[in-house]
């Protein structure tokens, strides 16, 4: 196993590959989440990732369990505790069933966190996250950004909704309750504001942001990678195969029983259905059989070397996917593979993004 360092101050080593567990609790029975984490940690990997309004699909059946399931086998587990680094995330806004659907609002913060680690069956989380931004902005695959959003009145009222949340994570740090903090779904706008704010009160600075990135999907490298390398803010790669299209297995129309989008149902699918993404995908499927691998590991691999990367969040709901993601480490990309990505980008620039 590979690791890096989660934080500037070089006090936490995490591996390169997390393990994400959003599926745990819809796709993946108790049992099951328990095998994966047992067989991650055998091979080196020390950092797991949730969020307490998984399992996704979100809803009120499923909200929490995800949490559920690894405190359960850290309790039945007795592991040392300080060998895991466990990240997990406040919940945005509209989620009718959590707190209202208030989202991201100081006098939440509290109750969040205490409510993920009595699910958890922890004293502290490692990393603690914003799921996504209180404010209105493009995320999960949005476009149009609405100039209404630009009113100075609303603006102000976002930035001291960011000042307010970091002032109660503060506490939440200095009670021993969490360690670091870091967003999810982020922009360049909302890293600024986030430093700038803790710089200007002596508030905690976020040291991660987890957002979405593969080979179909590198909006991040426009503006988010400069940003985020000179602020000390490393990236958290989430969704790295595309939902599972970077696997090939949707190839030629197929709809693989249990399969994300199988189980999903298609019409989340949307945002990835597209002539463009399809022969995207096909085309990075053909460059690594070409060279005696797989699209899987072709896609991991890619991510697994970006520079301003701190882990690589991998998913699967079984055991074999989970082994061949974890060996996506093993895989080194040679020039000629790198230039075969850049020549394919060149045609398919972030068709997915």
């Amino acid at each position: 196993m590979q690791y890096n360092f989660l934080d500037p101050q070089k006090q936490i080593k995490v591996s390169k590959i997390c393990l994400g567990t959003m599926t745990w609790g819809y796709q993946n029975s108790e049992a099951e989440a328990h095998e994966q984490i047992e067989y991650s940690i055998a091979q080196g990997i020390n950092f797991l990732d949730t969020a307490e309004v998984y399992a996704v699909p979100p809803s009120a059946e499923t909200y929490g369990k995800t949490e559920t399931y690894i405190g359960t086998w850290l309790a039945k587990k007795k592991v040392q505790r300080n060998s895991l680094v466990i990240a997990s995330k406040m919940v945005g806004p509209n989620q009718a069933y959590i707190r209202g659907g208030a989202g991201i609002q100081a006098k939440d913060v509290s109750t969040a966190i205490d409510g993920s680690l009595k699910r958890l069956q922890t004293d502290y989380l490692d990393l603690y996250q914003i799921h996504w931004p209180q404010r209105k902005v493009n995320y999960f695959g949005q476009y149009n950004y609405n100039p209404a959003n630009y009113n100075p009145t609303t603006t102000q009222e976002e930035i001291e909704n960011i000042h307010s949340v970091l002032q109660e994570l503060q506490k939440a740090i200095q009670q021993g309750k969490i360690r670091y903090i870091g967003v999810s779904n982020e922009t360049p706008w909302g890293i600024f504001q986030y430093k700038q704010l803790a710089e200007k009160h002596n508030l905690p600075n976020i040291i991660t942001i987890q957002n979405v990135y593969s080979l179909i999907s590198r909006a991040f490298d426009l503006n988010l990678s400069e940003t985020c390398m000179k602020n000390n803010v490393g990236l958290l790669a989430y969704s790295p195969l595309a939902g599972g299209l970077l696997s090939g297995k949707y190839r030629n129309n197929q709809k693989p029983q249990g399969a994300r989008f199988s189980t999903w149902g298609y019409a989340r699918m949307d945002r990835y259905d597209s002539p463009t993404i399809v022969a995207a995908i096909g085309e990075y499927a053909e460059l690594a059989e070409a060279h005696n691998m797989t699209p899987t590991q072709l896609a991991l691999a890619f991510v697994n070397e970006r520079p301003f990367l701190t882990s690589n969040i991998i998913g699967a709901t079984s055991m074999q996917q989970l082994k061949e993601n974890i060996a996506s480490l093993d895989i080194t990309l040679n020039d000629e593979i790198r230039a075969g990505i850049d020549k394919i980008f060149s045609r398919y620039r972030n068709p997915a993004a």
